[in-house]
């Protein structure tokens, strides 16, 4: 600037519109980076919100837990009314205040099957089992990978040459496939009838994929999952969502 004032006023005039041109381009390109960032924020978060399986997130609709679950039955006509007990599928159920926990919440979906729990002490007709746990998995998630985001090549960026050689100018991140180790929540429940030598009439197992080791919070889905649509058809497998509490 003090070269332009010490030639003149014509050449001060002249640089002004060339810095506000370039203070322009500098504040579009950091607009257009602001965007882009929230943008990977975004699909981060609901990249990892849909692992599994798990929860999802969609537009503006509220995040659901998402649950897989394969269901066989050859369930009898006319057992409104009929009685059940729990019956404990391992030895290491009896007496066990978490195998208790989630009796508990079975006993409050199992309502769906028309059946009633039988009072202490009563023989009930329907045997209730169930056994649950979680094992480690891995999932294969889609993420961005950009030398931007991860530094990969240590140069380029917005405005700057691709490692690959795609040319110079503006540009977004890539997307990738990568492997993602998760939680397989699982729930296994059998009801058998006694008047039948103990036939098996329904069997239901349910996962749901989670990234933490949350058990806890994802049984009371598992139990709705497997109670959905009682007793639905032979053989059937499906994925249900449920919005997330």
């Amino acid at each position: 600037m003090a070269r332009a004032k010490h030639a003149g006023y014509g050449k001060l005039f002249a640089v002004r519109p060339v810095k506000a041109q370039y203070d322009g381009a500098v504040a579009r390109q950091r607009s257009r980076k602001m965007s882009t960032l929230s943008m990977f924020s975004v699909g981060r978060w609901a990249g990892l919100l849909a692992v599994a399986g798990v929860l999802a997130l969609t537009g503006c609709a509220a995040p659901s837990v998402s649950a897989r679950v394969t269901s066989f039955q050859q369930w009898p006509s006319g057992v409104e009314g009929q009685t059940y007990q729990f019956v404990a599928a391992d030895p290491n159920q009896v007496n066990n205040l978490e195998y208790q926990s989630y009796q508990d919440m079975v006993r409050a979906g199992i309502g769906a099957t028309g059946l009633v729990e039988a009072q202490p002490g009563s023989k009930g007709r329907f045997d209730v089992s169930f056994t649950y746990g979680t094992t480690q998995a891995q999932v294969m998630v889609r993420r961005p990978y950009d030398p931007y985001f991860y530094g990969g090549y240590g140069y380029g960026g917005y405005y700057g040459p691709r490692p690959w050689g795609a040319g110079y100018g503006y540009w977004g991140p890539d997307w990738v496939d990568v492997p993602m180790a998760v939680q397989r929540n699982t729930l296994n429940l059998k009801i058998r009838d006694t008047q039948r030598n103990g036939a098996e009439v329904y069997r239901s197992s349910a996962f749901i994929l989670s990234q933490g080791d949350d058990f806890m919070r994802t049984m009371p889905y598992l139990v709705r999952a497997i109670f959905d649509n009682f007793p639905g058809n032979n053989g059937a497998e499906r994925e249900i969502e449920f919005p997330l509490r």
